[in-house]
């Protein structure tokens, strides 16, 4: 069994990407000393550093590695070492231009980003695994070796390279995948559009098209490409577990949805040894901090529920949106610690020193280009010692309250071309759902849909447009043995080849909802619908709407206007011993609320009292009985928030009992006690 913690790191992980190639090696010493200082324990290492490390083929010069591994193990920071496969020297690309990827449109890319490969390039591959040989070799008993590091965040910013190399690799992969040829035209439906294949050779990559092109092609390919890039991760990983044995091998993820839509999370959480995660607030005028939590939530249900780390976030501003605000006072030590407190064992950033020159240099970072006399450095140094007064809750776990399935494979079958409108986002689905949990207090697992989802008492399905029939099985058997699931439109209506199930929709979900819909009806951008519900409620949705027969569920909200008046618009439905509820519109975080509130009564989650909006509480566990609350006060009001017994407040080691007042801003940890 691999080690899943770092090894020889006996406390919570703090630091971040250290690039000293960067700097004059005068600044090294400066680098280790601030590095004590602020309480640094892991350093990333080597990431991009191929062509300082190979700078011609076959020629390796180690002697600068070598050094800054010595020195930070002199100075008792322990090492994540990269492989720097995200980034092949300029003599690799002039040796093999094919290994630049091309567009569906035929651009092929050029050599001075990060990235640009082609995942099915043979020459791409035997060069990785050779330095990724190398760095084993010689690194494997290293002293400051906690942590191997695999090339990037793999998907970005190429998923998906068009080349004839692609074309010939993806031929042997549905091949592999399906058998014969007929087996493909049957679920790619070819028949239609007279696109019938006779020998796989006739097969291309979804280039550009001058309409729509096959939406069963397109989402194989998608299934195509993040299968070929986990096949070159497991060929690093492997080297690295046969010549390191001890040291886990990992890679860094980006499971926010806002940022990588291109990986199959569930599928990466089988391969690494640890979960890792990088994470960057996205402004676009949505609650940063909830966002944020979304994101964690979602790493940890990758892991499985087990401990994650969190390998990059940001001390302040990024470099790369349109607008790119500094965090408040406070704000990077609460961001810090919202993650912790939804699983990770530490809190990391790019980058330690902020870089002079390049595409990243308006990046912020620990050290920022003011030095130690700027708000960040004095920032991070606390951060520094509030992630070393949590050091006991290594090994305890997040303890959720709620789930909620997502799919990556159903994320891309409905973003394809022409589906009954493009305002219908899954992701937004996913978001609205989610925020509408969080502002009830609840803490959120994700679940894939085929998983087991007995232990959750509550599970929200926000959009599951592919849904396979085990899928629809899983959900079904759920609720007739108690469960209470929430499940929005558009979900159940196609397979796994995006072939429409047999019959009315929602095809492989109309048992468990006790329904049938006849028609979609979306709205236009202006329109608005009005639902009523008990005791005269009323919400308002938009987006969509459906003509809804009941067939066993109860209407619980009406369409009082809009395509289908008179028609149910939320529906219940009793089976076996659980409950399933439908939302046929789209109605905000705010207005999901009412639902959630009825669905939370029939599974019998009992509400949060007294907790202000924008005041988080999330509990970690451990196996000997440990019982920890995280408060984060993402609010401008101090919090008075009452606790399920006393304790001991860690951050300031004073006592806690039966409540806490959280000012404005700030983070409180209790240990409880008993």
């Amino acid at each position: 069994m691999p080690q899943t913690t770092p090894k020889g790191l006996h406390r919570l992980a703090f630091g971040g990407d250290y690039n000293p190639e960067q700097w004059p090696e005068g600044v090294w010493q400066e680098d280790v000393r601030l590095m004590r200082e602020a309480g640094v324990t892991l350093v990333s290492v080597g990431i991009f550093s191929w062509a300082l490390l190979e700078p011609e083929p076959g020629r390796y010069d180690f002697d600068r590695l070598d050094r800054v591994l010595d020195l930070l193990h002199e100075n008792g920071v322990r090492v994540d070492l990269g492989t720097p496969t995200v980034a092949p020297p300029a003599w690799f690309y002039r040796a093999h231009p094919e290994a630049l990827p091309v567009t569906a449109e035929g651009v092929r890319f050029s050599y001075g980003s990060r990235g640009a490969i082609c995942h099915s390039s043979a020459a791409y591959r035997a060069a990785a695994t050779g330095i990724t040989t190398r760095l084993a070799r010689r690194y494997a008993g290293h002293p400051a070796l906690a942590l191997w590091h695999v090339h990037n965040e793999y998907g970005v910013p190429v998923s998906a390279c068009y080349c004839d190399n692609c074309a010939a690799h993806f031929r042997r992969w549905l091949e592999e995948t399906y058998g014969s040829i007929d087996a493909v035209n049957e679920a790619w439906g070819t028949a239609f559009w007279g696109q019938r294949y006779g020998s796989y050779e006739e097969i291309d990559p979804p280039r550009a098209t001058p309409t729509a092109g096959n939406p069963a092609h397109q989402l194989d390919y998608r299934r195509f490409a993040d299968a070929t890039i986990r096949e070159n991760f497991r060929t690093e990983r492997d080297v690295l577990h046969a010549l390191s044995p001890g040291v886990p091998v990992t890679t860094n993820f980006m499971t926010a949805l806002s940022q990588c839509d291109s990986i199959d999370y569930w599928a990466w959480g089988r391969e690494v040894d640890l979960v890792t995660n990088d994470h960057y607030l996205i402004t676009d005028g949505r609650r940063t901090h909830v966002n944020l939590a979304m994101a964690a939530d979602l790493t940890r249900s990758v892991a499985g529920g087990a401990p994650w780390l969190l390998l990059e976030h940001s001390t302040s501003g990024v470099n790369w949106q349109p607008r790119n605000p500094a965090k408040r006072p406070g704000e990077m030590a609460r961001n810090s610690l919202a993650h912790v407190a939804r699983g990770s064992e530490g809190a990391m950033f790019f980058q330690w020193r902020q870089s002079r020159r390049g595409a990243e240099k308006f990046h912020s970072a620990m050290v920022p280009h003011g030095g130690t006399d700027t708000r960040i450095w004095r920032e991070v140094v606390a951060l520094g010692a509030d992630v070393e007064a949590l050091a006991e809750i290594r090994g305890t776990r997040t303890v959720p309250d709620v789930a909620m399935v997502w799919d990556w494979h159903s994320w891309w079958a409905q973003n394809l071309e022409w589906r009954p409108s493009e305002a219908h986002d899954a992701r937004e689905r996913a978001d609205s759902f989610y925020e509408a949990l969080y502002d009830r207090h609840l803490t959120v697992d994700f679940a894939h849909p085929e998983s087991d989802l007995s232990a959750h008492p509550l599970v929200v399905v926000p959009a599951l447009y592919l849904t396979t029939e085990a899928a629809g099985r899983n959900l079904r058997e759920y609720v007739e043995n108690g469960g209470t699931l929430v499940v929005s439109y558009f979900s159940g209506i196609v397979d796994e080849h995006d072939a429409v199930h047999p019959g009315a929709h929602p095809g492989a979900l109309r048992e468990v909802l006790g329904l049938t819909v006849d028609e979609w009806s979306p709205l236009l951008d202006d329109q608005r619908v009005t639902v009523t519900g008990p005791d005269g409620a009323a919400l308002t949705g938009d987006v969509w709407t459906e003509f809804v027969r009941p067939r066993g569920a109860e209407t619980v909200w009406t369409y009082a206007d809009g395509p289908a008046a008179g028609g149910p618009a939320v529906t219940r439905h009793r089976l076996g011993r659980g409950t399933a509820w439908y939302v046929s519109t789209r109605l905000d975080a705010t207005s999901l609320d009412a639902i959630l509130a009825a669905a939370c009564e029939d599974a019998g989650v009992a509400p949060r009292a007294g907790l202000p909006r924008d005041v988080e509480v999330v509990h970690r566990a451990g196996d000997a009985g440990q019982r920890y609350v995280f408060v984060l006060n993402h609010s401008t009001e101090d919090a008075e928030v009452p606790l399920d017994g006393s304790g001991k407040e860690l951050l300031h080691n004073g006592p806690a009992d039966g409540g806490l007042t959280v000012p404005a801003g700030a983070v409180r940890v209790v240990r409880l006690d008993g």
